[in-house]
């Protein structure tokens, strides 16, 4: 399967696209809510929200598979999961970006729709979700346990035995030591040092850590 469209047309799809390429992958369309939007990438057509992908949809040979990555960074991971899960029910099939420049562990387990972007690391018998990302420069070290629509934000560090459930942004330059927990939809601030457990649904910041606020639960 070489074709393949985006969900998201800002700059994580540049990254994404940069990536893919590379392993002979060809973006045939991008989509996007925000119509105020202009097609970041030359020769890829922009279709706007769910009347635009219906077009689309409508018009693309069924029997002729496509590929998709959700392009959607930020602390976004329950919209990134529910797209990703939406698209599948289209019947089309969510890829797996593993930049060339990345490192993955053989044994590290990936799930479907998940991005490990450039300068990465995966260590050994780390294990994560599906429609998370590993951004660019992020170390998730030995053994941890990464859940659903995570994003571990560019120059983040993650030691070993680090679990972060679902949904959870650990943001850029943040340092987690070993054997943390990082709870369901939580935010750890950037640059923060963690260094005890963070409740699920909290925003953690500073050297070390404290609870600046609490967020909506599911928000």
């Amino acid at each position: 399967m070489k074709d393949m469209i985006f969900w998201g047309a800002t700059g994580h799809a540049k990254v994404l696209n940069e990536c893919m390429k590379s392993y002979g992958h060809r973006l045939v369309a991008l989509f996007d809510n925000n119509n105020k939007l202009t097609a970041p990438i030359p020769g890829v057509p922009l279709f706007y929200g769910q009347e635009g992908f219906e077009e689309w949809n409508h018009k693309r040979d069924p029997d002729q598979p496509v590929g998709f990555l959700v392009a959607i960074g930020g602390s976004n991971g329950r919209a990134r999961v529910g797209l990703q899960d939406c698209l599948e029910s289209k019947g089309l099939v969510a890829l797996t970006a593993v930049h060339r420049k990345a490192f993955v562990a053989d044994d590290a387990v990936i799930g479907q729709g998940t991005q490990i972007l450039v300068n990465s690391t995966v260590g050994v018998e780390t294990i994560i979700g599906k429609g998370s990302i590993i951004n660019t420069g992020a170390i998730v070290d030995h053994e941890c346990r990464i859940g659903d629509g995570v994003h571990i934000s560019p120059g983040a560090h993650l030691a070993g035995c680090v679990e972060v459930g679902d949904y959870a942004t650990v943001f850029t330059g943040a340092v987690i030591i070993p054997r943390i927990k990082i709870g369901e939809g939580a935010v750890v601030g950037a640059g923060a040092v963690v260094t005890k457990d963070v409740p699920p649904y909290t925003v953690v910041v500073g050297n070390p850590a404290r609870i600046l606020k609490r967020l909506p639960v599911n928000q």
